[in-house]
């Protein structure tokens, strides 16, 4: 039987102020691939990780300009183009009567654009990862913080940086296979 491809080493924490010194630790000795799983969001994880701003905002932008442009363009052309009524001396398109047109637009498609860009974004759905494997990740949910360093970073030594992980604290530091 073939051996198993490494996915990471995986090292557990008990308080979130071991796994922010660790991870700021591992960021400072030139790690870049890490990621942190923990039971509630902790303060700070972003920066110490290096995690950059979301670009989730640029899709809700996008998304609610494209609405708006629509909640425009339906009504005019509605009223213009397709179905052209003098009602009562009104002009046949007139903005503001379609002011909750565009604003509902706007909104819908920026909340379309928004669950699309967080699931694109975040690769999902992704229904089972690596870190599954390891038996202790059931305490990411409870009351354990964990830190990943995955084997596709340059820096990546299997012995090290399971050592280097104890060496930061880490109750555990073990390394994580991948399925087939």
């Amino acid at each position: 039987m073939a051996d198993k491809k490494i996915y990471g080493a995986i090292a557990r924490f008990s308080s979130p102020e071991a796994l922010l010194e660790a991870a700021g630790a591992m960021r400072g000795k030139g790690f870049t691939k890490l990621d942190a799983n923990t039971p509630f969001p902790v303060h700070g994880i972003d920066e110490a990780l290096g995690i950059k701003s979301s670009r989730l905002g640029y899709f809700v932008f996008a998304g609610g300009l494209a609405g708006c442009a629509i909640g425009v363009l339906l009504p005019w052309w509605t009223g213009t183009i397709a179905y052209p009524l003098v009602i009562g001396g009104k002009p046949l398109f007139a903005w503001e009567f379609s002011m909750p047109i565009i604003f509902e637009l706007t909104v819908l498609v920026a909340a379309f654009a928004a669950v699309g860009g967080m699931l694109a974004l975040n690769g999902l759905p992704r229904f089972y990862h690596p870190v599954f494997n390891y038996d202790g990740f059931r305490g990411a949910s409870n009351d354990k913080f964990f830190l990943t360093v995955e084997a596709k970073d340059p820096l990546f030594s299997a012995k090290e940086v399971t050592d280097t992980l104890e060496g930061f604290g880490a109750e555990e530091a073990v390394l994580v296979e991948e399925d087939e």
